[in-house]
């Protein structure tokens, strides 16, 4: 059976390295904002990195690992004959390379046609109807700059797999850090050049970017090979029958993570049409969301595919369960009362991570709606984080594909209805609540559809819990909500830092109250060595 202990020990470290990342990225959003603010020059960013990180879902740490980590493993752990362990690393390395070869290749091809594609746009735009002409030109120009970049961090996230289905979790979990202090350095910089243009800084920023990819891919590659996997191009192999079922299983998972990552391009674009402003707007509310949702959602993912994935492939369905129960506890036990801070002190936390300098008070206003309705659904991100790979682990791409597509059309439907029917200035509001509905609708569909294929999933058990958890996060939210105009007159920073303190100091008391065996064992657990 699964160890608790273990699973969450190794949670910790991933979120601790991830949670240095976020802090690091929090400081280079205040530095973003402030220097480039949030108008036309933050929105084209916005668009043109939506595009590496898009390539990044489907070939790299998404479809990619998901459909790579569960055969690399299964490589790996042979017939379970610990004397073959040698020799089933050596199979594995040979695995790893033929697909990182194929992968790297793929992408070269795809960053060359887009930029002949681009260039196509750029030569038909007016008979395209493009009529802002700046704004295009801006973000064509962004584009180009970071479509190498997709090349780079899928090969850094191909690494991270590799490590991850090894037990090695701090080199991939600290990947991050490596371009957000990249592009801090370079914010920084800016600071003794107060004369460039917010195009030649949005500019500077994506040369950051593209150096601190390289930067990480060859920080996974080196880390690879220290543990005993060296990345080298392979032309031979490509018909092995592991790495066949590799790309059967990626052109899956694409299909699934492609339907994501349509939702949110769309929204990204319908954004970008709903006003000037819209899309850097969302990109900003959507980065302080992924403060609790990276440091714990996506620290539980990270650990949990491969953790899954040995379970399975031991024939050991009891632990896998038990593995899910208890990370769901663990992982709503921090999201909810995260949601529900947020919620509450959004325009208090906008304020105090990005206002100045170019990001006024209108901009706040703006953001701080966003976060509030993306706080309603950080839960549901969360979940489906820890759900995902209950079905990649058992080389099951195509129910995830297929709720990812079901979702593509009632997103899209929504979307549309919110950029003609609101306000202008609350059409990226209905943005943000139509990524909410869809994540809470994807995560009652994965819930049934796994409860279908494996039955028992264990999780009656985390009913009452959760319903304590959800109690107290309650109790936290209308007492930060009571307390908050008479730390008004406080400097902003002072006034935060006071009322997350009380929040903090509510939740733990009453869930001593409601959940006192839960917070002992979660303690306990994370005491407990990894096995």
């Amino acid at each position: 059976m699964a160890k608790a202990g273990g699973i969450l020990k190794n949670t910790f470290t991933v979120g601790a390295f991830t949670a240095l990342s976020r802090v690091l990225g929090l400081v280079r959003e205040m530095l973003q904002s402030r220097l480039i603010g949030a108008g036309m020059e933050q929105s084209a960013f916005t668009l043109a990195f939506a595009i590496p990180n898009m390539a990044r879902k489907l070939f790299g740490e998404g479809a990619l690992t998901a459909a790579f980590v569960p055969i690399f493993t299964k490589t790996l752990n042979g017939d379970g004959d610990e004397g073959d362990r040698a020799a089933n690393l050596a199979v594995a390395e040979r695995l790893a390379r033929s697909v990182m070869t194929m992968v790297l290749l793929m992408l070269a091809a795809i960053v060359l046609l887009a930029f002949g594609v681009l260039d196509v746009v750029a030569n038909f735009r007016e008979e395209l109807g493009i009529q802002d002409i700046e704004r295009f030109n801006l973000t064509a120009s962004l584009v180009k700059t970071l479509l190498p970049y997709m090349i780079f961090i899928c090969g850094a996230a191909f690494g991270m797999g590799v490590l991850n289905s090894l037990g090695r979790f701090k080199a991939s979990s600290f990947m991050p850090c490596l371009l957000n202090l990249c592009w801090i350095g370079v914010l920084a910089g800016m600071l003794f050049f107060p004369k460039l243009s917010l195009s030649q800084r949005i500019h500077w920023v994506c040369f950051a970017i593209l150096f601190a990819g390289v930067v990480q891919m060859c920080f996974l590659f080196w880390r690879m090979h220290i543990a005993g996997i060296t990345p080298r191009l392979s032309f031979s192999d490509w018909a092995n029958e592991s790495v066949l079922q590799v790309w059967r299983n990626l052109g899956i998972a694409a299909l699934g993570a492609g339907a994501v990552q349509l939702n949110y391009l769309l929204d990204q674009l319908l954004a970008y049409y709903a006003s000037p402003w819209a899309a850097g707007v969302i990109g900003y509310a959507e980065r302080l969301m992924d403060l609790p949702l990276g440091v714990i959602g996506v620290a539980f993912g990270t650990v949990l595919l491969p953790t899954f994935a040995g379970l399975f492939s031991k024939g050991d369905e009891e632990g896998a369960r038990h593995a899910l129960a208890s990370s769901v506890q663990s992982l709503m036990f921090v999201m909810l009362p995260a949601a529900a801070g947020l919620f509450v002190l959004a325009p208090e936390v906008t304020s105090v991570i990005y206002e100045g300098g170019a990001f006024g008070a209108e901009a706040t206003m703006r953001v701080s709606r966003a976060l509030a309705v993306y706080a309603i659904g950080l839960g549901f991100f969360g979940l489906t984080k820890s759900m995902v790979p209950w079905f990649q682990a058992q080389n099951d791409m195509k129910t995830p594909l297929r709720v990812s597509v079901s979702m593509v059309a009632v997103n899209a439907t929504l979307n549309i209805l919110a950029v003609v029917l609101l306000p202008v200035e609350w059409r990226h509001v209905g943005l943000a609540a139509s990524t909410v509905i869809c994540a809470a609708i994807g995560c009652a569909l994965l819930l049934a559809l796994a409860k279908r294929k494996n039955g028992r999933l264990g999780l009656a058990q985390c009913l009452r819990p959760l319903g304590a958890m959800l109690s107290a996060a309650v109790i936290m939210a209308v007492v930060l909500f009571a307390v908050r105009p008479f730390f008004a007159g406080l400097n902003r920073i002072v006034a935060l830092g006071a009322l997350i303190a009380v929040g903090m100091f509510v939740y733990a008391a009453v869930s001593l109250v409601l959940l006192r065996g839960q917070v002992k064992m979660l303690l306990r657990r994370r005491r407990i060595p990894s096995k």
